[in-house]
């Protein structure tokens, strides 16, 4: 009985996929290197709230690492590192290969839009003495959670002169910040039978950003307004028609923080993507030699599409590549064909508040390491790259070989939803793609939840895959 009860333990143990907390198996020096690589990154988090603050933070970055702007012109050698900016929304970042493009790339790709709310044209309005801007919600939100939260100004105005200026307001203590307002309880019974969907509407994402007059001033109508425009004007030049001409974001007005009596989590917003943007940022700074051309991009809009000019849907990365491949004297299809590609975005980790949301085999869990995603997508497989099972079993025993802490996942049960990545663009192009990243507590919230090991454990996935590990 003994022997066959040993000869079980072995067969579980050799045959078994092994589904440890990270927190188990991790080495101390590793977890003190999780810990510093957190502290990195919530700095980052802070100083990249919004796409464009991110690639100005990737871009200064990698000119203090090396990089220098991309010239077509130019010949490079093995290890030249260089960079090329898309209207201040996206950041491509190379390596220069020993082989050069001849054998294709490899590339990571993460997004750094994240769900928000964005100022519709002529937002500024005054209802009954408060001053309001209307709203337009970006990306998928539970519209309830975006009421009675601190919240700032991030984002750009293009003055009637053709000016430029770049606003934050909020975020420092000595500033002030704004909310959505709520129904209190007492008068909510109405509101409160409603579905959730529907119990805070688009059009109710109202931000309240002032409620004082003008001073001496004989007329009574959109006083509060004028006072508004006033103060905007006195310290930014601007006027109201130049809202038309601005992008301005809508963010939590909160720093990044360590989450639990152990801090082995942090929370924060936009851990989707940023949590993987991070990674893909920081194994490209660290990559030094590689045998192809090493790729990171950052990129737009994923969350409403991947659409327009910003988004990976563009030809940016695809004409990049193409200049690339030019210099090597080698067809742009061929070093396409053969490039791979990890797809850096997060997946649902489960909740065990909302288990019946999951399916517990099929899931992805905080302290489990990097996930990795065969195909995302709704249902039966709709809006999915789908990883062939070759490109599956390289990446996967390259963690392993690399004694990387790693977890494979969907998102969620079937029929319950879904959703999409970037994979699908770069698979158009004909290139071995699969996604990669961190499992998030609370997705999509204003403030999310990911665990310091999960993130460590992604930087070391893309360093290997760059061949830096």
């Amino acid at each position: 009985m003994s022997a066959k009860k040993d000869n079980v333990k072995e067969l579980k143990e050799r045959l078994f996929v092994k589904r440890e907390n990270g927190g188990k198996i991790i080495s101390k020096a590793e977890l003190g290197e999780s810990f510093s690589f957190a502290e990195e990154y919530k700095e980052f988090l802070d100083k990249s709230k919004t796409e464009k603050e991110s690639v100005k933070y990737a871009l200064k970055r990698a000119v203090e690492n090396g990089f220098e702007e991309f010239d077509k012109t130019k010949k490079y050698n093995p290890g030249d590192k260089i960079y090329k900016i898309n209207r201040d929304r996206n950041i491509v970042l190379a390596v220069i290969g020993e082989a050069g493009t001849k054998n294709g790339i490899n590339l990571a790709v993460a997004h750094v839009d994240a769900p928000r709310l964005d100022l519709k044209p002529n937002p500024l309005t005054e209802q009954h003495d408060l001053g309001i801007l209307k709203t337009h919600y970006y990306g998928g939100i539970k519209k309830y959670q975006w009421t009675t939260i601190p919240l700032a100004i991030h984002g750009r105005i293009v003055r009637r002169d053709g000016s430029v200026v770049d606003v934050v307001i909020g975020e420092s203590e000595d500033e002030p910040c704004f909310c959505v307002t709520d129904l209190l309880p007492h008068l909510a019974k109405e509101q409160m039978s409603k579905k959730m969907s529907e119990a805070i509407m688009g059009e109710d994402l109202n931000l309240l950003v002032g409620s004082l007059p003008l001073e001496d001033c004989e007329d009574s109508s959109d006083i509060v307004k004028l006072n508004i425009l006033k103060l905007l004007n006195e310290k930014y030049g601007i006027v109201e028609s130049d809202f038309i001409s601005s992008d301005l974001e809508i963010v939590p007005a909160m720093k990044a923080q360590d989450v639990g009596f152990d801090r082995s989590m942090i929370g924060g917003y936009a851990h989707d993507d940023r949590s993987c943007a991070y990674p893909s940022l920081r194994a490209i700074l660290d990559c030094k030699n590689p045998s192809k051309t090493t790729i990171t991009m950052l990129t737009d809009k994923e969350e409403t599409g991947s659409d327009g000019n910003t988004g990976s849907q563009s030809k940016f990365l695809e004409y990049f590549i193409s200049d690339l491949a030019e210099l090597d004297g080698v067809a742009v299809r061929d070093v396409l064909t053969h490039t791979k590609c990890l797809s850096a975005d997060v997946n649902a980790a489960y909740d065990p508040t909302y288990s019946s949301s999951f399916e517990p085999e099929n899931s992805s869990y905080i302290n489990r390491g990097v996930v990795i995603t065969k195909y995302t997508g709704s249902g039966g497989k709709y809006g999915t790259s789908d990883a062939t099972a070759e490109f599956m079993g390289e990446i996967c025993n390259l963690l392993s070989d690399k004694n990387i802490i790693w977890q494979s996942s969907e998102l969620g049960k079937v029929d319950i939803g879904g959703g999409g990545t970037i994979a699908k663009y770069v698979a158009n192009l004909n290139a071995d793609v699969i996604d990669i990243g961190v499992p998030v507590l609370s997705m999509h919230a204003p403030f999310e939840v990911i665990s310091k090991i999960d993130l460590y454990m992604t930087f070391k996935a893309i360093s290997a895959f760059f061949g830096n590990i």
